[in-house]
């Protein structure tokens, strides 16, 4: 029974501090969330995922900011893309596996707030792990880089498909109960994005994972907002027709998503442009008697080594009437008096800005001075000229870069070369290198 004598009391109220910050539950969420579950692993797992990537074709990338960034794009769409759509779906059916789906319905605030909250943190790790590769990879450039400079677009692209990914990989872990979806959704993630590559069309371009050569080509000024409209339109529409109230608004992002890839796929290999900073042709100075070496900018920091290379070359033809004043990239298109370098690229003849084969690239640029390009009709039908002229060709490449030869050891055409009076051999070998131009093997002067 009650006492309806005792003496009424007001009940107690906390006193609250009015200075004290609000707490904000949405926020409070969102941190925890970020402490605990598959959150925290996925960053981690991304930057080792892509590190791994880069670590094995490093004397690839190395020194080139273009050959790096190309290579992070590549792994970050291929393999991060559908590493972070599985975590987010396994991330997205947390509540079926816990069975407290139905305790969602209970909570005042609106399903695509609860959508956000619990899917961001898995965006924000992955976003994370993304640009920790990346400032190890540009670390490791830096110091050996030659001209051009990191891509902000495509940074600004490769993290807006992450993201994007992301979110359609938490929905449909939310939609599909299924415990095996997760790695499923990351097979089909792989091949869907692995695929558009073997198209001849220009629809190629609407993977994320195209492969595109930034050595030497930097994107237009727009490609950073027309592929995060396209990537972030879709992941926009999922997520507004799985959890907002007015799901028809959906409609607005599938338009926009549609206008950048019709954008995407009319533009096709004009999304990009040639840089000017690297394709500047960088020379050593000239002097007296010494031939000029040019080469793109990019492979500047190389270009000591290749005239050191090429000295014992250049005195043999120091002298020798028609021999070439200059030499230059053979991308660039020799003219009248160059002849062109051998062609050496990052992983190919060049790691970490040094020459990993001088002999190599000594001989391979003799063959290119003196390799006769002429079609099967200008050979002749003598097989024994045509003998002569190719063991006379291979004599004058040896002697030029100091080699022996491959193809004929103990050759006699070298041993005539070399006992030639240095004059003779001067003037033997000035019209040696006019034959090019009329290519036909009876017109190779006889060693």
């Amino acid at each position: 029974m009650t006492n309806l004598d005792a003496p009424m009391t007001k009940p107690h109220t906390p006193m609250t501090d009015p200075g004290a910050p609000a707490h904000h539950p949405a926020r409070t969420a969102l941190r925890a969330e970020l402490r605990h579950g598959v959150a925290p692993w996925t960053g981690p797992a991304v930057a080792l995922t892509l590190l791994v990537v880069l670590w094995g074709r490093a004397a690839q990338w190395q020194g080139s900011w273009g050959e790096t960034q190309s290579l992070l794009h590549s792994a970050s769409a291929l393999l991060g893309g559908p590493l972070v759509a599985a975590a987010a779906c396994w991330q997205g059916g947390r509540e079926h596996r816990r069975r407290t789906a139905e305790l969602l319905l209970s909570v005042p605030r609106s399903r695509l707030a609860q959508t956000m909250t619990a899917a961001t943190p898995v965006m924000l790790w992955s976003a994370a792990g993304y640009l920790f590769a990346l400032a190890v990879a540009f670390a490791a450039t830096a110091p050996y880089a030659g001209a051009g400079g990191p891509s902000v677009p495509v940074i600004a692209a490769d993290l807006g498909f992450l993201l994007s990914i992301g979110f359609v990989g938490f929905v449909v872990g939310r939609l599909v109960r299924w415990r095996l979806i997760a790695p499923l959704l990351a097979v089909c993630a792989y091949v869907g994005l692995g695929f558009p590559a073997y198209l001849e069309s220009q629809a190629q371009f609407l993977s994320p994972a195209k492969d595109v050569q930034l050595e030497g080509s930097v994107p237009v000024w727009w490609f950073a907002p027309v592929l995060v409209a396209w990537t972030g339109g879709i992941a926009v529409t999922v997520l507004l027709a799985y959890a907002a109230r007015r799901r028809h608004l959906a409609v607005v992002p599938l338009a926009l998503a549609a206008v950048a890839g019709a954008v995407v796929v009319h533009t096709g290999e004009d999304l990009y442009r040639d840089d000017p900073s690297v394709t500047r042709e960088v020379c050593t100075a000239a002097a007296p008697g010494a031939p000029q070496i040019c080469v793109y900018a990019s492979e500047s920091p190389v270009l000591p080594q290749m005239s050191e290379a090429l000295k014992g070359m250049f005195s043999r033809l120091e002298g020798v009437p028609g021999a070439p004043v200059r030499y230059v990239d053979s991308r660039s298109g020799p003219k009248n008096g160059e002849a062109a370098l051998a062609h050496v690229s990052r992983g190919w003849g060049i790691a970490r800005d040094r020459l990993t084969d001088p002999h190599r690239y000594v001989s391979e640029t003799a063959l290119g001075l003196v390799n006769r390009d002429c079609s099967a009709g200008a050979q002749g039908k003598d097989r024994k000229e045509g003998e002569r002229a190719a063991r006379t060709q291979d004599a004058v490449v040896v002697w030029l870069s100091g080699e022996d030869s491959p193809w004929y050891p103990n050759s006699p055409y070298l041993a005539r070369l070399r006992a030639m009076p240095d004059a003779d051999r001067k003037v033997w070998l000035g019209r040696f290198l006019a034959v090019p131009e009329r290519c036909t093997p009876a017109q190779v002067p006889v060693l």
